[in-house]
């Protein structure tokens, strides 16, 4: 080998020597990285092979929700004025909103919507109350005049016909009880548990309305108090999702009222074209009534077919037969006009969700089941639909 071979292969071979002494000075520490144990986990699944511990926890997580149940429980009534009154105060959040695009502040809009609820909530307590409570008065006394008028009448006379004396032993049975002196005295004796549930009632009613008040004057501050529990990056998008809801919500409550309000209407002038007996009063719980969805307005045009009957069978044949076209009208040109703009729910949901509702919460649960779809609809198509479609 040359001088020059000589030259050119030292610095190959000090660089293949280098190369070697890392590799042997790497390899221990790469053999330790492998064979060093991992860091135990700390949770809770890795401890339930410890019997006494795990039977503590669930014992004490089984006494938890017990006790939050029965809490729960007991302060069922508080928490139904309290969704009463946060439903009705989304109801008169959009008229607060309209006099604010009018112009007027916030704090001025609240105080026109307040003055002009109480002015509303006056005239019917003035108006109303009082016409309804004589009606009903009116109404007892006249129950076994209407069944005698009603056992001499045409349709009396075919019923009887067609179902022989069965009939007329159920309407002599009814006339019986109903003018029996016996039984207005049991009736009377359950007059103080009424009294105590009316009064129970407008205690309760004054609760929803001091806290409708107190939530419509607070509800962007309580919104902006819950939109704190979001993470900040995702603040914007939070408040534009609970604004939908909120404004859906609204939009339905007040959807809802005025649809009431129009039944209420044609039961009023039905009943006063007709010459049927109770008009305030029809009127009264055909607004009540068909604030239930769904079958709110089915099951007014039974009651109001049936008080109508008593006094006049064709006069009640004619008021089903209009009613019956209005429910018609409302159904297929005022509902889609008037939800739609807050709600678009499928009917299918609307269905489930009613009974859904109906069956965990009563009244409440019906009339809150629809917009509680929408939100639930808002939230699926805000939040979990495009994180789906995000999806490779």
């Amino acid at each position: 080998m040359s001088d020059d071979e000589s030259i050119k292969a030292e610095p190959e071979a000090e660089k293949a020597m280098a190369q070697t002494i890392a590799a042997e000075v790497a390899a221990p520490s790469n053999a330790r990285a492998v064979v060093e144990p991992p860091t135990p986990s700390r949770s809770f699944w890795t401890r339930i092979d410890k019997p006494f511990v795990f039977g503590f926890l669930v014992t004490l997580g089984g006494l938890v929700a017990f006790l939050l149940a029965i809490t729960l429980s007991n302060l069922s009534t508080v928490l139904i004025y309290i969704a009463f009154a946060m439903f009705a105060a989304l109801g008169l959040d959009p008229a607060v909103r309209f006099l604010e695009r009018r112009g007027l502040s916030r704090g001025l809009s609240v105080l026109v919507v307040i003055l002009g609820l109480v002015i509303v909530l006056a005239l019917v307590l003035l108006m109303i109350v009082p016409v309804v409570v004589e009606q009903i008065t009116s109404f007892v006394k006249s129950v076994p005049g209407l069944i005698t008028d009603f056992m001499h009448s045409d349709i009396y006379a075919f019923l009887e016909k067609q179902f022989g004396d069965q009939f007329e032993q159920l309407v002599t049975d009814a006339q019986k009880f109903l003018t029996d002196g016996k039984t207005w005295q049991v009736i009377g004796g359950g007059a103080l548990q009424v009294g105590s549930s009316i009064a129970t009632g407008i205690s309760g009613f004054i609760v929803v309305l001091v806290l409708t008040l107190y939530f419509v004057a607070g509800l962007p501050t309580i919104k902006t108090a819950l939109l704190r529990f979001a993470p900040a990056r995702d603040r914007v998008r939070a408040r534009g999702i609970t604004d939908q809801i909120t404004d859906s919500v609204g939009g339905y409550v007040q959807g809802m009222v005025i649809l009431a309000f129009a039944n209420a209407i044609v039961a009023l002038v039905l009943y006063l074209a007709l010459g049927l007996p109770f008009p305030p009063l029809m009127a009264t719980v055909a607004f009540l009534v068909t604030l239930i969805p769904l079958v709110g307005s089915v099951l007014f045009w039974a009651i109001g077919s049936v008080i109508a009957l008593f006094a006049d069978p064709w006069h009640a044949l004619i008021f089903a037969v209009i009613y019956l076209v209005y429910m018609q009208v409302e159904a297929y040109f005022l509902t889609p006009r008037v939800m739609n703009k807050a709600v678009a729910v499928p009917g299918a949901l609307v269905v489930i969700g009613a009974l859904a509702g109906g069956t965990l919460l009563g009244l409440l649960g019906a009339l809150v089941a629809v917009p509680v779809t929408a939100s639930i609809l808002i939230i699926i198509n805000q939040l979990w639909l495009p994180r789906q479609d995000a999806r490779t």
